[in-house]
């Protein structure tokens, strides 16, 4: 008596799967149906390699109704982060990549057309971090139309009538005792950090990455890492170096003084480039001593500002005290400027006394 192989128990009659390994030790997996020819000779029909799509054509072949297909939500989370996350800039990819991890722990077994707007609201409320639960749920949202995009399932996106948490953006301004108090306590390569991310008004990554082949024809030349947005910053305002062709002047001159061959704007005394770690440590050391000195002379209420301050204020400080605010979204790289003022410019609108 013949036994029959447990190996395709799982696939609809006469659907084998065949397994082969490779040399580079990976397994490579294709379907097959279990036919006849003309002849009534048995040969096996290749029907590529992804099981859906077998089954699809196993169902022409057979003459039967196409099965329908449990996908669980692991295996579209698999290709997401296989084909779409690639695909975007490095910061975008960390970020999606910390959603997608808190995503598969609640949803990794789900079938994918099991889930509901009602399970989302209820994965919404019980997250302890509000905005992290906001950005996992835009991504899942995400996700969502792609699987319709390959045809996964032809349900409604239930991300897309969840409610989000209520987000209040960041209100710190670096107001100029708070800004001295830190900058006077600064290393060299702090300084440079703080006046160029100041004047360019650009994120701590982009002023880390700024060449001084960036420095072209009166020009700064920068390309945003998390919009791609292209600038060109001058370095001359009616043909004079303003403060930034200034202070471009000054580090290309400490280059060339401490002879170094690094082919970044921010370098140490030594000529090693400031990486993103490095410029946190320097900055909690600077903040950590303008705090000591503001409780020796007594004064709590600025140790307690001073304590807030981070690196990443200075960008919305530059915003603030430009008082066009067209250029200041310019000079960010907004595509609109409610962005700028809602969320970037944080001091008071300049207003009339009564009289």
């Amino acid at each position: 008596m013949r036994i029959k192989k447990a190996a395709n128990r799982d696939l609809p009659p006469r659907l084998l799967r065949r397994v082969r390994n490779l040399k580079s030790g990976a397994q490579w997996v294709g379907y097959y149906y279990d036919g006849r020819d003309e002849n009534g000779k048995r040969v096996e029909i290749p029907l590529g390699t992804d099981l859906d799509v077998a089954k699809m054509e196993w169902a022409k072949l057979d003459r039967k109704t196409v099965p329908k297909i449990a996908r669980l939500l692991r295996d579209v989370f698999n290709r997401y982060e296989r084909d779409v996350i690639p695909s975007k800039m490095p910061r975008t990819q960390k970020d999606n990549l910390l959603s997608l991890k808190q995503l598969r722990a609640a949803f990794d077994e789900a079938p994918i057309d099991a889930i509901t707007p009602q399970i989302l609201a209820q994965y919404r409320d019980k997250r302890s971090g509000k905005v992290r639960a906001n950005r996992e749920i835009s991504l899942l949202s995400h996700i969502f139309n792609m699987a319709r995009e390959w045809g996964i399932t032809e349900k409604e996106n239930p991300a897309a009538g969840v409610r989000k948490n209520k987000e209040r953006p960041r209100d710190f301004y670096a107001g100029p005792e708070i800004w001295n108090a830190v900058y006077g306590n600064a290393v060299p390569e702090l300084q440079d950090a703080m006046d160029l991310a100041y004047l360019t008004g650009q994120r701590p990554s982009d002023v880390l990455s700024m060449r001084v082949s960036d420095c072209i024809d009166g020009f700064l030349q920068v390309s945003q890492g998390k919009t791609s947005k292209k600038l060109r910053i001058q370095l001359m305002t009616r043909n004079q170096l303003n403060q930034l062709g200034g202070l471009i002047e000054r580090l290309l001159e400490q280059h060339k003084d401490r002879r170094v061959r690094n082919p970044y704007l921010i370098t140490t005394e030594t000529g090693r480039n400031v990486t993103s770690s490095m410029l946190r440590l320097r900055f909690d050391d600077a903040r950590k001593n303008a705090i000591a000195n503001a409780l020796n002379n007594h004064d709590k209420i600025l140790a307690e500002k001073i304590r807030l301050f981070q690196f990443r204020d200075i960008r919305p400080k530059a915003a603030s005290e430009i008082a066009d605010l067209a250029h200041a979204s310019r000079l960010l790289g907004h595509t609109d400027k409610r962005i700028t003022e809602i969320i970037y410019r944080r001091v008071g609108e300049v207003v009339e006394p009564t009289r």
